[in-house]
């Protein structure tokens, strides 16, 4: 039997990188997998993926800023392919450049918070009376090594939000753990996905990969790994951990 047969996922901002990556392998765990982001050209090729190789899955678009639409997303969830056992909070990302705190304007500041804190609340405040009511589930949030570790190049609205998830998810784990609900949080460091690969230029990779003492920068599988690890009955006994998927670069008590 398959890690996940017989579990509906839903993974936000699972259109490209890490949560492209955690869908599929989920998928491939038997999981039913909602997949979710904003460019419909990139949603449908995981779609595309994950039907092709014999999986079950299905679109979904919401702003996660805005509460409604992930409500109606959630319905049409529900409707699909079933309640949700399995949450990956992943989507979010960075905007504002790294600079003086002075430099930040307040539409930037607003835009990273939204994007991150404040999708995570809004998708967790969503599904989280379901899974109450049926007194399971594995909800995994998505954090950042730069969450944990300061740096005066490091961008701080993101840094700041990463950091805050890591603390909702503690708070949470604690209040719905009577539950018999699991809420864990990974933190990866400089990761592989498309856009890095892009933007990152293969000196700077070679270079950045000699910090980790495995010495090689992430890849959006090592992050799935991880994940699927959470949500699984593997660690049926864990909960708000703050796992950093970091090849050994940050290291924390």
């Amino acid at each position: 039997m398959k890690i996940l047969e017989n579990k509906t996922a839903l993974i936000t901002g699972s259109s490209r990188g890490i949560g492209a990556a955690i869908a599929r392998l989920f998928a491939s765990e038997g999981a039913r997998v909602a997949v979710h982001g904003r460019d419909a050209e990139a949603l449908a090729g995981v779609h595309a993926d994950i039907q092709g190789a014999g999986g079950k899955a299905m679109q979904v678009r919401a702003d996660l800023t805005r509460f409604d639409e992930i409500e109606g997303a959630r319905r049409h969830i529900e409707e699909e392919l079933g309640p949700v056992d399995i949450l990956v909070a992943n989507a979010g990302g960075n905007t504002v450049s790294p600079g003086p705190l002075e430099e930040i304007d307040e539409r930037g500041w607003r835009a990273v918070m939204d994007g991150n804190l404040t999708a995570t609340f809004f998708t967790l405040k969503s599904f989280l009376p379901g899974m109450k009511q049926r007194k399971s589930g594995s909800i995994v949030t998505l954090s950042s090594a730069a969450a944990r570790r300061a740096h005066p190049r490091s961008p701080i609205p993101y840094s700041s939000a990463k950091a805050a998830i890591q603390m909702l998810t503690q708070h949470l784990a604690t209040q719905v753990g009577p539950f018999n609900i699991r809420v864990n949080c990974l933190a990866p460091e400089t990761i592989l996905t498309e856009g890095n690969q892009r933007n990152i230029p293969p000196p700077l990779q070679a270079q950045l990969a000699e910090t980790h003492p495995i010495r090689r920068l992430g890849t959006p599988e090592d992050v799935a790994q991880a994940a699927l690890f959470l949500v699984s009955e593997q660690s049926a006994w864990i909960t708000g951990a703050i796992l950093d998927v970091s090849g050994g670069a940050v290291m924390s008590l």
